[in-house]
C-alpha cells in the first residue's frame, strides 16, 4: 500500500474523530442542539472504505454513519447542516441526522432502521449487474442487524443472483446496549456467511490497513462477476448507543481496554514509526482537521433553517402547492 494512500487514511480517520469530538462537546455544553449516534472508535473502517471504494461505488450507511459519509467525501457542512436542520444540509435540512443521502457522491442511503439497509443495497447492486456496469454497493452495518429478517433476505438474494455488493459489519460488539453474546450463539458474526454459500471474512476493525486489504479483494470479486463478500470489522463504539447515554451496560474495564487501543492515536504511531510521516507532518493534518470542522460548523450555525417553501418541495415529481 502507498505511502500516499496511508496518509489519506490517517487524515480521514482524524477528521473523523475531529467532527465526532466538535459534536459531543457542542450539545455537552449548550452550544447547539442536534440529535446523533456516536460513530467514536470506528473511524479505521470507515477511512478503509474511504480509499478503497471508487468515486461512482455507492453507498448505503446507517443513522450511525457519521464516519462513513466522511469517507465517501459528502462534505462536512452538508452532513452538519442535515444534522442541525438547516439549508446547508445535504437534503436542506428536512432529512435530519438518520437520513443523509449525497448521489452524486454514491451515497445512496441513511437508515435509521436496523437491518433496513441490506436490501436496498441489494437492488442497488442488482442494478449495476443489468446495467453491465462493473460499480460495486457496500452496505455498512452493525452486528445487530445481522439478526434482522431482512438482513438475511439480502444476503440470501445476493448471493444466489452473485450481485455485486459488499457487506461491511461494524461490529462493536453491543446492538444498541445489548452485548452480542445475548443476542446470537454463534462467536463470530462474519460464519454467517457460510449459510449462504458467500465468503465471511473477519478482520480487526481497528486495523485500516487489514480493513483496506479485505476490502480490495471482495471489491474485486465483485466487479469480476464473482458475487456478494461479507466482510466483519471487530471495533468498539466509545461513546453511548446516543448522544447523552451513560453505558452502564458496558463494563468499566472493557471500555478501558478498548479506549487504550483508540485507533487513531495508534495509526498515528504506525506512521511515525515506518517513517511515512514525521511528527510535524501528523501535527499539520490533525490541526488541518480541527480547522475543516470549525469552518464547517460556523458556516453551518450562520445558515438559515428551512422555510415554508421547502415542505412540499422534492415530496412529488410535479411540485404541487398546497395552502398552509
Amino acid at each position: 500500500m502507498t505511502e500516499a494512500v496511508q496518509k489519506r487514511i490517517y487524515a480521514l480517520m482524524v477528521l473523523m474523530k475531529a467532527a465526532d469530538d466538535r459534536l459531543s462537546k457542542g450539545i455537552g455544553t449548550g452550544e447547539f442542539m442536534c440529535v446523533y449516534w456516536p460513530s467514536r472508535g470506528q473511524e479505521a473502517i470507515a477511512a478503509a472504505m474511504g480509499v478503497a471504494l471508487r468515486p461512482d461505488d455507492q453507498l448505503v450507511t446507517t443513522y450511525r454513519g457519521l464516519h462513513d459519509l466522511i469517507g465517501k467525501g459528502v462534505p462536512l457542512e452538508e452532513i452538519y447542516g442535515e444534522m442541525m436542520g438547516r439549508t446547508t444540509g445535504a437534503s436542506r435540512g428536512k432529512g435530519g441526522t438518520m437520513h443523509i443521502a449525497k448521489p452524486d457522491k454514491g451515497v445512496m442511503l441513511s437508515t435509521g432502521i436496523v437491518g433496513a439497509g441490506p436490501p436496498v443495497a441489494v437492488g442497488l447492486a442488482m442494478s449495476a449487474k443489468r446495467k453491465g456496469t462493473d460499480r460495486v454497493t457496500v452496505v455498512s452495518f452493525g452486528d445487530g442487524a445481522t439478526n434482522t429478517g431482512s438482513f438475511h433476505e439480502a444476503a440470501n438474494m445476493a448471493a444466489l443472483w452473485d450481485l455485486p455488493v459488499v457487506f461491511v459489519c461494524q461490529n462493536n460488539l453491543y446492538a444498541e446496549m445489548t452485548p452480542t453474546s445475548d443476542t446470537m450463539k454463534i462467536e463470530h458474526v462474519a460464519d454467517r456467511a457460510a449459510g449462504y454459500g458467500m465468503p465471511g471474512v473477519r478482520v480487526d476493525g481497528n486495523d485500516p490497513l487489514a480493513v483496506k486489504d479485505a476490502l480490495d479483494e471482495a471489491l474485486r470479486r465483485a466487479r469480476d462477476g464473482d458475487g456478494p463478500t461479507f466482510i466483519e470489522c471487530v471495533t468498539f463504539r466509545f461513546r453511548g448507543h446516543y448522544f447523552g447515554d451513560r453505558m452502564p451496560y458496558i463494563p468499566k474495564e472493557q471500555l478501558t481496554a478498548a479506549m487504550d487501543a483508540d485507533p487513531v492515536p495508534k495509526f498515528r504511531a504506525r506512521l511515525a514509526e515506518a517513517g511515512i510521516c514525521d511528527e510535524a507532518e501528523l501535527d499539520a493534518i490533525d490541526q488541518d482537521a480541527l480547522a475543516t470542522v470549525e469552518a464547517a460548523l460556523q458556516t453551518v450555525m450562520a445558515s438559515d433553517s428551512p422555510s415554508v417553501d421547502e415542505l412540499d418541495r422534492d415530496v412529488y415529481a410535479t411540485p404541487i402547492k398546497f395552502p398552509v
